[in-house]
C-alpha cells in the first residue's frame, strides 16, 4: 500500500503538524542556497553526505508523487531533522503517526476518486452532444476519423495497429506512432473499452475511443500519468488482424 510505503518518511510530517497546532513555536525562514555552494571547502566526507542526501532526495521525491495527499516541504524538511536527532518522538508515538497518516491518505484519496469520476462525467456528457460522436450501450464513445469497408475483427484475434493515448486534458501518455512502429496484441486481453471498440472497426479505419474508466483502468489507473478513475481518449489505426 502507498501508506505502508511512505509510513516512516510521512509519520515525520505528521508529527510536526500536529505539535505546531497544539503549541506555539517560532520558526526560522529557510535560507536560500546556491547548490554549488555546497561544495566549497568540502571534504570527502562533506561530497559523501551531499551525494547522499541528493540521491535519497530524488528518490522521496519520485515516491511523493505517488502519495495522495499534499506535502508540505518545509514541515517535511523540519520534522525529518527532528528525527534524524532522534527527537521525532518526544510529539507522539508511532501508533498515533500512523494513524493520523493514514486517516489523511484515505481522505485525500477519497477526494481524488471523486473528483477524477466528476470530471470524466462531465466532459463524456458534453462529448455526447457532438453530432459526430456515438455512445454504445456500455457507455463506450466513439467517432470515425477514417473510414473503411474492411473486415472487423472479434475479441479473439490478434490485432496489429497504430495509436495514441491521452488524458482528457490532452497530455499524451503513450504513443506507437512516437516509437515508429505498430503493436500488435490479443484483443480479448485489453481494457475491455479496446476491446469493444476495435470490433466496431474495419481494417484500415481509424476511430477515436473516448473510455469512461469503469471500461478502461478503473480504480486501479497504470503507470504515473494514468490515475484511478481516469477517462481516456485513444485514437486508433486498425492495420490488420489474424
Amino acid at each position: 500500500m502507498i501508506m505502508r510505503r511512505f509510513l516512516l518518511i510521512i509519520m515525520l510530517l505528521s508529527a510536526v503538524s500536529v505539535s505546531m497546532s497544539a503549541k506555539s513555536t517560532k520558526k526560522t525562514q529557510p535560507v536560500a542556497v546556491e547548490p554549488k555552494s555546497l561544495l566549497e571547502a568540502a571534504t570527502a566526507a562533506d561530497s559523501a553526505s551531499i551525494a547522499m542526501g541528493l540521491l535519497n532526495g530524488k528518490q522521496f521525491a519520485e515516491w511523493l508523487k505517488t502519495f495522495p495527499g499534499e506535502i508540505v516541504s518545509d514541515k517535511f524538511v523540519d520534522a525529518f531533522t527532528l528525527a534524524f536527532k532522534n527527537r521525532a518522538w518526544e510529539l507522539f508515538d508511532e501508533q498515533t503517526a500512523q494513524a493520523y497518516v493514514e486517516q489523511y491518505a484515505q481522505a485525500a484519496q477519497e477526494q481524488m476518486k471523486q473528483k477524477q469520476i466528476a470530471e470524466g462525467e462531465e466532459f463524456l456528457a458534453q462529448n455526447a452532444k457532438r453530432p459526430e460522436v456515438r455512445t454504445t450501450e456500455s457507455g463506450l464513445q466513439y467517432e470515425v476519423l477514417i473510414p473503411a469497408d474492411g473486415p472487423k475483427p472479434t475479441a479473439s484475434n490478434k490485432v496489429k495497429v497504430h495509436y495514441e493515448g491521452r488524458l482528457i486534458d490532452g497530455k499524451v501518455f503513450d504513443s506507437s506512432y512516437q516509437r515508429g512502429e505498430p503493436i500488435e496484441f490479443e484483443l480479448g486481453r485489453v481494457i475491455a473499452g479496446w476491446t469493444e471498440g476495435l470490433q466496431l472497426m474495419p481494417v484500415g479505419s481509424k476511430y477515436r475511443l473516448y473510455i469512461p474508466y469503469q471500461l478502461g483502468y478503473g480504480e486501479r489507473g497504470a503507470g504515473a500519468d494514468i490515475k484511478p478513475y481516469a477517462t481516456l481518449i485513444f485514437d486508433v489505426e486498425l492495420l490488420d488482424f489474424k
